[in-house]
């Protein structure tokens, strides 16, 4: 399956299994079972999503954003939990308002869901980790 590396966005391609000891990104050598939540830039969303064979989940947030500040840490917790299942990254509408347009984002935050590149949920409103982790378990192949 092609995995796309949380540090440097390389595309990867990793057998699939139920369980891995060790693997890592053939670029930069991390380890891609330490997954972290990915800033999104426009230049490139599109590798991401069409290179992408796991969910793809977009958290839309701004600096400003009160709900958006309180969920921060929550994401970035969950998406640990989902390595080589989920792919997090998060979108800053305030620096990437080409983005924003693009997906239709009218409020903040929203949590956009890609599988195959395409759009498949979305949900707004700040999740504490039990409701996010409920959120992204629907788009996992078990």
């Amino acid at each position: 399956m092609k995995i796309i590396c949380p540090y440097c966005t390389s595309i990867n391609n990793v057998p699939k299994k139920e369980e891995y000891k060790k693997v890592n990104c053939g670029k930069c050598k991390k380890s891609l079972l330490e997954s972290k939540a990915i800033n999104i830039k426009s230049e490139f969303i599109d590798k991401i999503l069409s290179n992408s064979d796991i969910p793809v989940i977009l958290d839309f947030w701004a600096p400003w954003c009160q709900p958006c500040q309180k969920m921060k840490p929550v994401f970035e917790e969950v998406a640990r939990d989902f390595a080589l299942k989920a792919l997090f990254g998060k979108v800053n509408a305030q620096d990437e308002q080409f983005l924003g347009t693009r997906f239709k984002i009218k409020s903040i935050p929203t949590l956009v869901v890609f599988k195959n590149g395409k759009e498949v949920k979305r949900i707004s409103g700040a999740m504490d980790d039990e409701q996010l982790t409920s959120f992204v378990n629907q788009f996992i192949n078990k």
